[in-house]
């Protein structure tokens, strides 16, 4: 009988399931570890907060200077060669009977001049007296006189010690009456200034945020959650600003950039990771199932959110001045704090509460935003039309915008340095403490710089020159008169730098030092707004999967930005409102602001696109009707985006009150552009746009060269 065959056949694995999305997987470890994350969440925040307790004073309100500029090698070449260079401190000497003149004035100024320079820490001093009746030190009616004073070191080092020396010296003696300034000096009080504005502003954000978060949860647990992870934010940001401090320096004003964006960011991402639990929760799903549901929906647009903000603001860095990269370095850890805080705490904190987190969710097809959508797609081109005829108009100043360079005018009317700065501008023709210095390492023959400086002296706005000898060089005093302080400085450095020398020159002093530094601003400035415009774009089209939706976000963006900087014009170069919110307006803004201020905002603005434009993709998805979508998707995420709007710019707005201007600008122009752009921008321009652009809106060039490719083969 034949052997029977038998057959082995191979046995067949079943096939693996799909590994779940990272989101979901970090949502169900959440979950599972609830209690170690929140007890870690609570640990790690009261370290962060010991260590944030220190931050304000690691930091520091930098120089005005481009460390590769000509006017900061001149300043190297003057302390090395030299043992001079510009003068940080200056006593305004007023004699309260007679003139500077008279002999017992007299001898009272040069006592007092003696006593400074013998002074810990002073490098140089002289004054009217010890440098031969210099016209340039004498008030137009002899009656006031300068003392100017040179405090070398470091940024914080120097100014600690020339606040300790204007303490010291400012008051009545022997029939003088002494005040203090200084370029370092103002910087000094604008530094100590954001510090008390900090402070206060503390004291007034957190609670105004609480009782806000109160009202939207209607849950005192949830508003405490939520207002923890944006103090977890702050902290977060501030003790990674004090370890930076200790290795380059870092800006005073990076904190209060902190202190509101944390807070701000942190509310934002909470609203919207909760909201989605919640609408979980109303759904049918478990507290485990919602909390996944909350991190796989909410928490991608909270990522793509994050990273945008952080892109805009990480291209500071990109310029060469610390008192920009300062809010680079703030702007990129605040992200980053807020993202683990909404990412990671919050989730495991709504595990743990449960159905105790649960309320009300607003209606799809129902609501204010549902029905105004409606009623902007039906005339899509008159809506939109119209409120961009708004926008325009509200943006018309920005025009007229002239940047400029700072000044004491920066601080309050009643600061000391304010003062004496105020009074030098009323009362004196000129002024030394802004001299240009022309340095010359290297002089082998004098004779040609006489010459030289009496071609200097002919040139509008020169009140005088002065020659020095010494170590083998030279170097001129080129002080300018106040009209050219008062007009174009920038052309007036440019005059005298033009003036050929005898000798290979380097021009420095604190003018040049102030038009340097915003040449180097503004050569960075397309550099920096194009890096953020392709960046953004790249991760709106990351997250939406559609070319257009990310131009249309630009362009919203701008005009946002267009309403701001319209505004800025009109309050703080124009002086309208001058009076109600206390400042000086001098007719130009400081180069930086505009720039700052247009990092921030783009983020921000972009921040609300993605939560906005996100929720529709998800609407468009499942329905595939473009004006059903947009409809509803507004509905859903727009009032979330109008609150954290509100709670952001009540935020800034407190700086409004506060004393130094770049503070009052931030304020006021990131209040206006979040506001406008939360409501006029995503509530109508928005809807209208999408609704002309109709399927074009998710036309994705990728997916469709692929599809084609498919049909090809």
């Amino acid at each position: 009988m034949p052997d029977r065959l038998t057959t082995t056949r191979p046995r067949l694995r079943p096939s693996a399931a799909p590994r779940p999305p990272v989101l979901d997987r970090l949502g169900r470890l959440l979950v599972r570890r609830r209690r170690l994350i929140a007890v870690l969440a609570i640990v790690l925040t009261a370290l962060l907060l010991a260590v944030a307790a220190g931050a304000l004073n690691a930091l520091s309100l930098s120089r005005i200077a481009d460390p590769a500029s000509e006017s900061d090698r001149a300043r190297r070449i003057l302390a090395s060669q030299f043992e001079t260079g510009p003068p940080n401190l200056a006593f305004l000497v007023t004699a309260d009977n007679g003139t500077v003149d008279d002999p017992a004035v007299r001898a009272a100024g040069l006592e007092l001049t003696a006593e400074i320079a013998d002074g810990a820490g002073v490098a140089e001093a002289a004054s009217y007296w010890s440098r031969g009746d210099s016209p340039a030190l004498r008030s137009k009616d002899s009656r006031q006189a300068l003392v100017l004073v040179r405090v070398p070191g470091d940024v914080n080092e120097a100014r600690a010690r020339v606040g300790e020396l204007a303490k010291e010296f400012a008051g009545q003696r022997d029939g003088l009456t002494v005040q203090s300034g200084g370029q370092d000096e103002v910087f000094r009080e604008i530094g100590a200034q954001a510090r008390e504005d900090f402070l206060r502003a503390e004291l007034i954000v957190l609670p105004m945020v609480l009782m806000l978060l109160i009202l939207i949860y209607r849950k005192v647990a949830l508003a405490l959650v939520t207002l923890g992870v944006g103090v977890f934010a702050v902290a977060g940001a501030l003790a990674g600003l004090r370890a930076i401090a200790a290795f380059t320096e870092v800006s005073t004003f990076a904190a209060n950039l902190a202190l509101v964006m944390g807070l701000a960011l942190g509310v934002d991402y909470c609203l919207f990771v909760i909201a989605r639990f919640r609408e979980e929760l109303a759904g049918g799903a478990d507290v485990a199932d919602a909390v996944v549901g909350a991190v796989r929906t909410a928490g991608r647009t909270v990522f793509f959110s994050g990273l945008t903000v952080a892109m805009s603001l990480l291209a500071l860095l990109l310029f060469p001045l610390s008192f920009l990269r300062s809010f680079g370095y703030a702007g990129v850890l605040v992200v980053a704090a807020a993202l683990v805080g909404a990412l990671v705490i919050l989730p495991a904190v709504l595990a743990l509460l449960g159905r105790r987190a649960a309320g009300t969710v607003a209606q799809r097809t129902e609501g204010r935003w549902f029905r105004l959508a409606q009623q902007v797609m039906r005339r899509p081109a008159l809506s939109g039309g119209a409120m961009l005829a708004v926008i325009l108009l509200l943006s018309a100043p920005a025009l007229g915008l002239r940047l400029g360079l700072p000044d004491a005018r920066i601080l309050p009317a009643d600061a000391s340095s304010r003062i004496m700065a105020d009074q030098v501008r009323a009362n004196f023709g000129q002024e030394e403490s802004d001299a240009l210095y022309v340095v010359m390492p290297t002089t082998p023959e004098v004779t040609a710089l006489p010459p030289y400086a009496e071609t200097l002296s002919r040139l509008d706005g020169v009140a005088q020159v002065d020659t020095y000898t010494r170590n083998g060089g030279s170097y001129l005093t080129v002080t300018p008169t106040q009209a050219a302080l008062e007009g174009d400085i920038a052309g007036w450095v440019e005059r005298v730098r033009a003036v050929e020398s005898p000798y290979d020159a380097v021009i420095g002093g604190t003018p040049a030092e102030m038009v340097d530094w915003r040449s180097a601003l503004t050569e960075r400035i397309p550099l920096v707004l194009g890096l953020i415009l392709l960046l953004s774009f790249g991760v709106l089209y990351l997250a939406t999967g559609s070319v257009l939706l990310p131009l249309k976000a630009t362009v919203l963006n701008l005009l946002s930005l267009a309403v701001m900087f319209g505004v800025m014009v009109w309050v703080f170069q124009r002086g309208n409102l001058s009076g109600p919110l206390g400042f000086t307006a001098t007719g130009v803004l400081e180069a930086s602001m505009p720039t700052l201020m247009f990092c921030i905002v783009y983020g921000l603005s972009m921040d609300y696109e993605v939560f906005i434009v996100s929720r529709i993709r998800e609407e468009y998805l499942r329905t595939g009707d473009t004006v059903s979508a947009v409809a509803t998707g507004l509905q859903q995420s727009a009032p979330l985006v109008t609150t954290a709007a509100a709670v952001l710019a009540l935020s800034f707005a407190v700086y409004a009150t506060g004393g130094v201007v770049y503070l009052k600008m931030i304020g006021i122009g990131m209040a206006v552009a979040v506001l406008v752009d939360a409501t006029a921008i995503r509530g109508v321009l928005l809807p209208a746009f999408m609704k002309l652009a109709g399927r074009a809106n998710w036309w994705d060039p990728v997916t469709s060269l692929r599809r084609s490719w498919l049909l090809l083969r």
